[in-house]
């Protein structure tokens, strides 16, 4: 094995010792058999109904029922489509188990391979930097060769305060590490550990030393960003004046230079017990005004090249910067694959970790679990050509961002190739030029950069369409799953940010889903004439996630307005086989769904909170990602990033703790959300009134199912609505806006339904 200067290496790779133990198993789920007989069968069914449909359509004689038919089979089209990308993933599901005890056995410890570790964050404000410090404390302290591991922080904010934030990081760092060492922790993000509280006490001295300590650090942080500024009370050598003159009065967050600022140096800097630190590097690279600066992926791209020049670690993690690591041997649980030949024969490109989320309710009220985004859908894809990247907790090798397996685009200057020795100290006035250099606001221009090398550009959510394109290019990627998550972050307690957050997902998954490149054609071609097809969709089922926004909407308005007119627009209980066959679709699809939920040992509750904001997401950020996608392709605008806020307020974070929806804010995005439940509860009383007073409902009880279902989902609108007064409560802006345009809807379509 070839290593590099210092103990990196070139090319990862190891010969497992002749008799050595496993270091990885692999077992086909046995549910698997199930799905596809269950997808046949709902298939046909499928079939039956579009045949009901057409036969609808073909004897509807007015423009009424034609639209009215219409209208259900284009819904319903949407909805198979929908279904068929989520059986992709449940054709061959699987599930790994890796053997980190066994690395050692396999390799000897100075073959370890180097490993880069990549952190973004964009504003001090939004992502508050003892949390970011949090999870780049929890990484530096691996249970990984000091000299072989190397952190590298984007700051794409060009805060002072964040660099501040690390320089206090860099000292704590000295006698975190070894207090991680001495002690065997595993909780290695402070806050975390020192939050916990079934330590053993028996070194209490040493532990309430190291939690002052933590403290200090934390309360000149939060004082620095609170004032805004780093005062000189907080700067206490020539060498942090240096740094820190950097910012001035012509330094803003989009016009300033590339800042690069080396805080550990692994061989020069020591722990307090003197053994060796790992590199830590703080980056903001170069903004110009002018310049187009591609959002993550641009900063990736940045961190990419820049520790090319430094370190050059055939290994990369990328992780986000509230996703603090919750288990130091992670690296070690990659290392089970990425050091396994035949994995790096079969055309292995990354290691993808589940991403997974701490201070989630009970039942989580907002989804934010993802389920099916990063657990259902992953193992399913883990048994086609692996899962997708989701941006954080990605093993890469750094070829696989060069190029597919028997393809190499040459990056412009030779030093930034993976195969490239480092051969000089990081701070070395050649390497600071060069890493300076490419740091450069204008550097990727005319280059290959975004679009056939590192992380891809043209869509908000680089880090699938970063993923999807190394599928495309020949890579495969593999599902690391085990029972301690790798890595915790924190997940918005607030619904509009839950929203907006997957407002921006679905546009930029439509960026790529309507792209040249798109999954259903692009990538069913490309990734293979065996699961090729099968990828394919399953990388549209989040491509077209916001076209989920179209059925969901015309079933919580059009039946229910029809149910108001008393005009049946789906089957009656004295057409049992067409009433029943709707029956079993609905039914079938929502247990299956359970069933998964299930499996993957979810609740109940959890599964019902996910399905009512799937309906709740439906209704709002899908609705407005499609029309805003929409709007701004047909004038060709430029989209914007916003980041999602980290920071928690005490009275929201107790209301969410108590499963109560937070409202608050007057947005547009809650507006059809109310409109539904008005209509759906109208609709129900309206039709439920009709009952007991004998009149004919047999022709409208599937709506007033179907009323009486979106009512169950809309409890907590209801409840924001008329029965809280705390500041989560549903503004009565929205309430008057909504109740406005339900009544203007309702009596628009009742003249539509008499005509």
């Amino acid at each position: 094995m070839e290593l590099h200067p210092r103990g990196r290496t070139s090319t990862p790779t190891a010969t497992p010792i002749h008799g050595s133990p496993p270091l990885h198993t692999l077992k086909p789920l046995r549910r698997a058999a199930f799905y596809r007989l269950f997808a046949l069968v709902y298939m046909c069914g499928l079939v039956a109904l579009f045949f009901h449909h057409t036969q609808n359509l073909l004897h509807s004689k007015t423009l009424l029922s034609i639209s009215l038919s219409f209208s259900l089979l284009f819904s319903d089209l949407i909805l198979t489509f929908m279904w068929a990308t989520t059986q992709a993933s449940r054709m061959n599901p699987v599930r790994r188990r890796e053997f980190p005890e066994n690395v050692e056995q396999v390799v000897e410890k100075k073959e370890f391979p180097g490993l880069d570790v990549f952190i973004c964050t964009a504003d001090p404000y939004k992502e508050p930097p003892i949390t970011v410090v949090n999870t780049v404390l929890s990484v530096l302290s691996y249970d990984y060769p000091a000299e072989k591991l190397s952190v590298y922080v984007s700051d794409d904010g060009g805060s002072s305060l964040t660099l501040f934030a690390f320089v206090e990081a860099s000292k704590f760092a000295k006698h975190w590490l070894p207090f991680c060492r001495e002690n065997d922790i595993v909780d290695r993000s402070p806050e975390e550990y020192f939050r916990a509280s079934n330590h053993d006490w028996s070194y209490s001295s040493e532990v309430g030393k190291i939690k002052m300590m933590f403290e200090s650090m934390k309360s000149k942080v939060e004082n620095v960003v609170e004032r805004g500024a780093v005062s000189d009370e907080y700067i206490t050598t020539d060498e942090e004046r240096l740094i820190f003159d950097k910012w001035t009065d012509g330094f803003t967050r989009h016009d300033h230079p590339a800042v690069i600022q080396v805080l550990l140096e692994n061989g020069k800097d020591k722990d307090i017990t003197d053994h060796s630190m790992p590199n830590l590097t703080y980056l903001s690279r170069e903004k110009r005004r002018t310049s187009h600066h591609h959002f993550k992926a641009g900063a990736l791209n940045a961190l990419l090249r820049v520790s090319a020049t430094m370190t050059n670690a055939p290994i990369v993690l990328t992780n986000d910067c509230d996703m603090y690591s919750n288990d130091p041997h992670t690296p070690r649980r990659a290392l089970c694959y990425l050091l396994d030949p035949r994995m790096i024969d079969s055309q292995l490109g990354f290691i993808q970790f589940p991403q997974r989320f701490k201070g989630i309710n009970k039942d989580d009220i907002y989804g934010c679990e993802h389920k099916h985004l990063f657990h259902i859908n992953m193992i399913g894809m883990d048994g086609l050509r692996g899962p997708n990247f989701v941006g954080s907790g990605g093993f890469f090798f750094r070829r696989a961002l060069f190029g597919g397996p028997s393809t190499f685009v040459s990056p412009e200057i030779p030093k930034l190739c993976p195969t490239h020795i480092v051969d000089k100290p990081i701070q070395s006035q050649e390497i600071l030029a060069l890493a300076h250099h490419v740091a450069g606001s204008n550097y990727e221009n005319n280059t290959n950069w975004g679009s056939k090398m590192g992380f891809r550009y043209g869509s908000l959510v680089e880090d699938y369409h970063t993923g999807y394109k190394l599928h495309c290019e020949g890579w495969k990627s593999i599902l690391c799953n085990p029972d301690r998550a790798a890595f915790y972050g924190d997940a918005p307690i607030s619904l509009i940010d839950s929203l907006n957050q997957n407002k921006r997902w679905a546009i930029g998954l439509l960026e790529v889903a309507f792209s040249k490149y798109s999954p259903i054609t692009y990538g069913a071609r490309s990734m293979g004439p065996l699961t090729g097809p099968l990828m394919g969709l399953a990388y549209s089922q989040y491509g077209f996630w916001s076209i989920w926004s179209i059925p969901i909407t015309t079933y919580a308005f059009l039946p229910q307005l029809a149910l108001l007119n008393g005009v049946s627009i789906l089957p009656k209980v004295s057409e049992p086989y067409w009433f029943f066959l709707y029956v079993f679709l609905c039914v079938g699809g929502y247990v299956q769904d359970l069933l998964d939920f299930i499996l993957e040992g979810s609740t109940v509750h959890r599964w019902w909170s996910d399905q009512r904001i799937w309906i709740i997401r439906g209704l709002s950020s899908y609705l407005f990602g499609l029309i805003e996608f929409l709007s701004r392709h047909i004038v060709s605008s430029t989209l914007s990033f916003n980041v999602t806020s980290k920071v928690v307020d005490d009275e929201q974070s107790k209301r969410y703790d108590q499963g109560i929806f937070e409202f608050g804010v007057a947005s547009p995005m809650f507006v059809p959300l109310v409109m539904a439940a008005m209509i759906n509860f109208v609709a129900f009383v309206h039709g439920l009134v009709q009952v007991l007073r004998w009149r004919d409902m047999e022709g409208l009880v599937m709506q007033m199912f179907i009323s009486g279902f979106v009512m169950l989902n809309c409890w907590p609108i209801y409840e924001a609505m008329v029965l809280r007064s705390d500041k989560g409560k549903m503004p009565t802006k929205v309430t008057a806006t909504a109740a406005i345009l339900a009544f203007a809807l309702y009596a628009s379509t009742s003249l539509i339904f008499k005509e």
